[in-house]
């Protein structure tokens, strides 16, 4: 545990899910080979469609409409849809399509594995203070196991702009009727996450378990209160 910054105990704690509670890598990876093995079987006319021609599509709906940016899921269906259109399918059938191949998505996008630690550590954590899991993604507390500790969640899309802009930081610190600089976010990311806590006002803690060196980075922009490399070093803080 390294402190860069003065930090008080936190009246409550805020966390970013992916990367952060578990190791998202793998995961991403094979939702997205499922994803696009639904996307070539639901119809003939898509089996030749590439992961390139999702991307264009993908991009082609940033383009027309950029605040989509901020809700992962609803920009997924929309260039699964995009993507179904331009290979000739109807709007009903693309609509269909786009719906069942993100029933797909969401069945692998949710299964991460938790480590006993990590339960270990929110259980313990969950009995002092209250908990909130703020993200960009759209990942299934339920569906990952650890609902249960967090008196919140809230994420980018239906509940505001992603990180770091600060509507969920302050939605956050709203729902639980507190000042942000008594609230503590932990990340992984130093600009969502750390940066997005601090300027927002909240102590932020940037968990770094992948020996990266904060002096050196290039994302680094502003220093966290705490660098940390374990989850569990958190109970010594309360």
């Amino acid at each position: 545990m390294r402190f860069y910054r003065p930090i008080h105990r936190p009246q409550a704690i805020t966390f970013d899910l992916d990367d952060t509670l578990y190791d998202n890598r793998q995961v991403i990876l094979t939702t997205v080979e499922k994803t696009h093995q639904a996307l070539q079987a639901w119809h003939p006319c898509l089996a030749s469609i590439t992961t390139g021609d999702y991307d264009q599509a993908r991009r082609e709906v940033e383009l027309q409409t950029p605040a989509i940016t901020h809700d992962m899921t609803a920009w997924r269906h929309a260039a699964l849809k995009k993507v179904m259109l331009q290979a000739g399918l109807s709007t009903q059938e693309a609509e269909s399509g786009a719906a069942a191949v993100m029933a797909v998505f969401h069945q692998w996008r949710s299964a991460a594995h938790i480590s006993p630690l990590t339960h270990q550590v929110l259980a313990e954590l969950a009995t002092k203070v209250p908990l909130v899991a703020i993200t960009n993604g759209n990942a299934d507390v339920e569906q990952l196991g650890i609902a249960d500790y967090f008196t919140l969640v809230r994420r980018a899309g239906p509940d505001g702009r992603a990180k770091p802009a600060g509507d969920l930081y302050q939605i956050a610190a709203r729902g639980l009727s507190l000042s942000p600089n008594h609230i503590l976010h932990v990340g992984d990311d130093l600009i969502t996450d750390v940066q997005g806590a601090l300027i927002a006002g909240y102590q932020a803690c940037w968990i770094n378990d992948r020996q990266q060196n904060i002096a050196t980075t290039r994302l680094a922009r502003l220093l966290p209160h705490l660098e940390i490399s374990r989850l569990d070093s958190l109970t010594s803080l309360l």
